[in-house]
This record gives structure tokens, sequence and C-alpha cells, in this order.
């Protein structure tokens, strides 16, 4: 039970929450008013423990933004979905607006996808609706020897024109809208299917629901090894199951998590808003970065340095 005391006399307890990712994080103000010693605990907390929760806050969407920036640049809400009216860095994710209960990483059809994703509770249904997070370092360990190095080698096709777990035809005219509106400009970017964490070093299964094809096969055979690698980035020992509450934030590290948010609470309203941090170009174990086919996505993101690891 890590206890990090700052200079500002700020007591900042990491509780792990399980043995492989997850941590809850209490002693700070409800505002999250952090100082530089504090900022760079929190920081050395997410490399370890891959996503925080923190409890009790108090938070609008200002200080959600203040929160996200201390870790980075932050990047728009999204390429091509609106954000919230008067906070262009926030994005409202709401259940009337689509469910997202697909395994991914947020924006990986990007060059460089945000290194960071905060999720702030706003509206919460009275049962269901947790979201899921997964360790894709726990997975890649997890890995055989030879598939592991069959991996390494691997790069994807990541694109946001991806295959909606519903077929089209069966989608009703608002929710055409709504993709119509995400795939408004297509983006399609190949990354490294292990990425190597530019703090950490640790290498991660770096896929989810945007990536679609793998370089050199076809989209069977595709299917097939993203299909057999995701099945240890999900495997229930390296995920950590958030039940939102009121007054809630979880900060998670968006270079090697992937997360699903579960459409289990009927009808009834859920919504989060989401913040995240700029990132830097993905690159493979040989150090080959990612590489844009279609999109520019500059108008999103900054592309963000690597930082020295605290």
């Amino acid at each position: 039970m890590p206890t990090t005391t700052t200079a500002t006399s700020t007591r900042l307890d990491v509780r792990k929450i399980t043995a492989r990712i997850g941590a809850e994080v209490t002693g700070l103000s409800p505002d999250l008013d952090l100082d530089p010693e504090t900022i760079a605990a929190v920081r050395a907390a997410l490399n370890e423990h891959k996503a925080l929760v923190f409890r009790g806050i108090s938070l609008d969407d200002e200080g959600q933004q203040r929160f996200a920036g201390y870790f980075g640049p932050l990047t728009t809400a999204h390429p091509t979905v609106p954000a919230v009216d008067g906070a262009p860095n926030v994005l409202p994710v709401d259940s009337e607006d689509g469910r997202a209960n697909h395994w991914h990483t947020d924006v990986t059809f990007v060059l460089n996808p945000p290194q960071a994703s905060t999720l702030r509770s706003i509206i919460v249904p009275p049962y269901g609706g947790e979201t899921l997070i997964a360790n894709a370092a726990a997975a890649y360990r997890d890995l055989p020897g030879p598939l592991r190095a069959f991996a390494d080698s691997l790069w994807a096709v990541h694109t946001n024109d991806y295959d909606y777990a519903v077929p089209p035809e069966n989608l009703n005219c608002t929710e055409r809208e709504r993709r119509a509106v995400f795939i408004s400009t297509k983006y399609e970017t190949v990354h490294p299917v292990v990425r190597v964490h530019s703090l950490t070093g640790e290498r991660g299964l770096f896929i989810g629901g945007f990536a679609q094809r793998i370089v050199g096969f076809s989209t069977g055979e595709s299917r097939d090894l993203l299909r057999l690698l995701q099945t240890y980035v999900t495997r229930p020992e390296n995920v950590l199951r958030v039940s939102w509450e009121p007054g809630q934030l979880v900060l998670f590290d968006n270079r090697i998590t992937q997360h699903y948010a579960i459409d289990n609470y009927d009808d009834l309203p859920r919504r989060l808003n989401r913040v995240t941090v700029a990132g830097d170009i993905p690159a493979g174990i040989d150090g080959r970065p990612s590489y844009s086919v279609k999109g520019d996505a500059s108008h999103y993101t900054p592309v963000a340095g690597a930082r020295a690891a605290t």
C-alpha cells in the first residue's frame, strides 16, 4: 500500500484494486488541484497500475480539463464527433448518442492516439453501466513464446470506418446519422500490433475494435489473428471493472489498455464526460513508427513528445 507525501503535505494513498490492473487514489482534495510533486506521483501510479480511480471528487468541465492537462497538452474532443457546447476539449459520452459496447483503445485510427483518457461521471444509472478496462501489457506477457514472437512482427490497419457489431441494415435512422458523423472524415493508420510504451518500455498488444486488418493478410485471416490476440487482452484476470457513482473520475493509460462500456442498464440515461491527453506516435519493438494512410487529424491532436519516466 504505497503512500506518497508531497511538499505541500498532501497525503497520496494508492491502493491496488486487482493484482494486474487498477488502483484507487485517495488523500487528494476534491478539486484535484495538484502540485508538481503530486502530479509526478500520480503519473508513477498510472505507469504502474494503468488505470486510476478517484472518488468523492468535485469537478466541472473546466476542472477536468485542468486535471487532464497536468499530463500533457489536450486533444480536442474528437476528430469527427461534436464537443460539449463551449468546451472544445470535452466529449460527452452519452447513452442517448449510442453505446460503445465494444473493446477499443481511444481513437487509434489517427497517427498519434491519446496517451491518456479521463472519464468523469455526470449521470449514473442506478444499476449497470460499468466500464471494463484491460491491461494490454499483461496480455502480451501471457502470450506463448511463439505467438509473442509472431505478434512482434505484425502491423495492423486501424480505421474509424470499422465493422459495427450491428449490421448496417439493422441500424435505425438515428443510428445511421450518428455513424455518418463518426465517419464523416475517414481515417486509416497502420500501427504495430506490439507497441513499446514510451515512458515505461513495456510492450503491449495495441489492437482493439478499430484494428480491422493485419498487413500482409486477408480480411478473413486478419480477423482470426486479431480474435486470437484479443482473447488474451480480455482474460478476466487482466480486466478492471469500474462501477460508476456520482463524483467519480477515472484516469487510464490509453497507450497500453483497452476499455468497454457495458450495455446492461436498460434504457436508463448514462453520461460521462471524456477529456483526453495528446499522445506520441506509437513505435514497435524495432523502433519503427506508425504511419498514416488516410485522413489528417492535425485539427484534433498535436503530436506530443515522450516525457521522461517519473
